[in-house]
């Protein structure tokens, strides 16, 4: 079955983690993604990790893990040549895709209005920390800027230990897949008008859309949001992280039915009669006194073994899995979350995507792309004849 994207082709100008990250959706969707990078590659190339052999071949693991399905052109966009190799390839795209700050493009000469007055179909996406418009828009931003600017640290960590980052870089991945989104609904706009458009996408705005409940408990009840280390959302007490023997448990206990459960399946089905544990109310208010009741019991056994045995007595919880824990259960593999694609390095273990369709489900079909792989393939497919990519390659301009 084709994919959703089969046909469309992206020129993907993007670098670092959030706009490589947003065009790898498309491309595991079947887009034709076309990274356009420097001749020095993209700047996650040369991440510096633990396994030197990687950072050797300019292909380390955060590199690999955003560019499968993708095919790389190398172009010195400095020169005038360049700019005019990507001008004769806009002319068939459906997207061009770009991560710089406000107003790169302009000054390379491949800004949004000169490139869609070569192609009115033309779909222009534009990444940028704070987008196109307004004060900050020309303020650099990176992931832990916008982590720190947008709330999430400020509800993040241990009141007594300070705000913390998440661990990962979460508004490059959800500026990323905000964009993805944009751009899959200006394509679909454009089946029933037949126009292209300008796609702004701002990283500060997705991570606001990204928390709208702590947001609109501001805006709308104005309570101040404060660090909840590991408690959770709900602020019921029984959805909390708890010690266990060697370790800890989460548990996300949120009905009565559940509390139930719970209690009875840690072999304290007397504090169901307990009348500091009557309803939530009294819970909360004795938020200490069930917590010792709760990691009384718990002291008896590791997590895994209570997680085995929660779960079984349909309480919702979970111990902490390790990333080298989590890739290898049973459910990920079920589902093909992880995807074995052959590489010039053997097979490799890369994320595809969240979700699968009935039909045409994304997939990982092809290895990430070693720098400049597909320069000659690309430019004889937009008409150049060998000797003008040999000229171009000889002159430095790819």
């Amino acid at each position: 079955m084709t994919k959703p994207f089969a046909g469309v082709r992206i020129l993907d100008f993007t670098r670092y983690l959030a706009g490589p990250y947003g065009t790898y959706q498309l491309a595991l969707l079947g887009a034709d993604v076309v990274k356009i990078e420097s001749r020095d590659g993209d700047e996650t190339r040369g991440q510096l990790v633990a396994a030197r052999e990687w950072v050797e071949r300019k292909m380390p693991p955060g590199f690999l893990a955003v560019n499968g399905n993708k095919r790389s052109l190398t172009l010195d966009l400095r020169r005038p040549e360049a700019v005019e190799v990507v001008k004769r390839l806009v002319a068939t795209a459906d997207v061009v895709w770009e991560n710089f700050r406000p107003g790169v493009m302009d000054k390379l000469g491949l800004g949004y209005e000169t490139l869609s007055a070569i192609n009115a179909r033309l779909i222009y996406c534009a990444v940028s920390g704070f987008g196109h418009s307004g004060p900050e828009r020309t303020t650099a931003a990176f992931d832990g800027k916008l982590q720190a600017m947008s709330g999430i640290m400020s509800i993040t960590g241990e009141p007594a230990g300070g705000p913390m980052r998440a661990g990962f870089a979460i508004c490059d991945t959800i500026g990323g897949m905000t964009a993805a989104l944009a751009v899959s609904s200006a394509l679909y706009q454009r089946t029933h008008t037949a126009r292209g458009q300008f796609v702004d996408v701002a990283m500060l705005d997705a991570a606001l859309a990204f928390i709208p409940g702590p947001v609109s408990e501001y805006t709308v009840a104005g309570i101040e949001q404060r660090q909840i280390g590991n408690g959770s959302v709900s602020r019921k007490p029984t959805a909390n992280r708890f010690r266990c023997k060697d370790g800890f448990i989460v548990l996300a206990v949120l009905t009565e039915k559940q509390f139930a459960n719970l209690m009875k399946t840690l072999g304290r089905a007397d504090a169901l009669n307990d009348p500091r544990f009557k309803d939530w109310a009294a819970r909360t208010e004795n938020i200490a006194a069930l917590r010792e009741v709760i990691e009384g019991a718990l002291a008896g056994d590791d997590p895994k073994s209570w997680e085995a045995r929660l779960t079984a007595a349909d309480v919702p919880c979970a111990s902490i899995w390790k990333i080298e824990e989590i890739v290898q259960h049973p459910q990920l593999a079920h589902r093909d979350v992880l995807q074995t694609v052959d590489s010039r390095y053997g097979p490799m273990r890369l994320v595809g995507s969240g979700f699968r369709l009935a039909h045409g489900s994304p997939g990982l079909d092809r290895e990430p792309p070693t720098l400049g792989e597909h320069t000659d393939e690309i430019l004889a497919e937009a008409g150049y004849a060998p000797t003008e990519i040999e000229r171009l390659r000889r002159d430095a301009i790819i």
